[in-house]
């Protein structure tokens, strides 16, 4: 008898195991996969290569861009500047217009004299005294863009949000600025159109 209730206080809670491994594995999946630019495009002149499982933004002036277009997700990743005055972003919501980068998009700044994350036109919640984010340090980044609000975390804080974005959709992509940088971890988490 006590044979049998073991087994079964086993099986209930390996299938209380799976079931919350599967919603955690519904929230996000994987947008780089760490092996090769699958699922992505390069745009104009410039150069990302995988190297130990990172992505990594060589050099170059231009973007690199998912195949899939988004409307709303949550994107958490990694990153991690290489350079000093290093310079790149995020661009979402990205048209295909405009050399090197694209004419329509919002971009979340990836730049060494900006407070983490700044998206150009929005006021920061950051407080003024945030340090700049350090070279060679990994920093995550939690960005959800839902209709017209938008907001980022960086390190587990939040960083800003707004709600004065256009509605749309369009591509994710990484912006080449001639400096090197790691990114890892890629997950999005895709919610759609509103």
């Amino acid at each position: 008898m006590k044979t049998i209730c073991l087994i079964r206080l086993a099986l209930v809670a390996t299938a209380i195991m799976l079931t919350v491994n599967t919603h955690a594995a519904d929230k996000g999946k994987p947008l780089f996969n760490g092996r090769d630019l699958e699922g992505w495009v390069k745009v104009h002149d410039v150069d990302f290569q995988v190297v130990d499982g990172n992505l990594r933004l060589v050099k170059g002036m231009g973007w690199l861009r998912t195949e899939k277009e988004y409307a709303n997700f949550v994107l958490e990743f990694e990153w991690r500047a290489l350079q000093e005055k290093y310079d790149s972003g995020i661009f979402f919501r990205a048209g295909l217009e405009g050399k090197p980068w694209p004419d329509k998009s919002y971009q979340v700044n990836l730049r060494y004299d900006m407070l983490g994350g700044l998206v150009q036109g929005f006021k920061p919640l950051v407080p003024a005294e945030t340090p700049r984010l350090p070279l060679n340090q990994w920093v995550k980044f939690r960005l959800e863009v839902k209709g017209n609000k938008v907001t980022l975390d960086v390190d587990g804080e939040r960083a800003w949000e707004t709600d004065k974005v256009e509605p749309g959709r369009g591509f994710i992509g990484i912006q080449a600025e001639d400096r090197s940088f790691d990114f890892r971890n890629f997950q999005i988490e895709d919610l759609g159109a509103s």
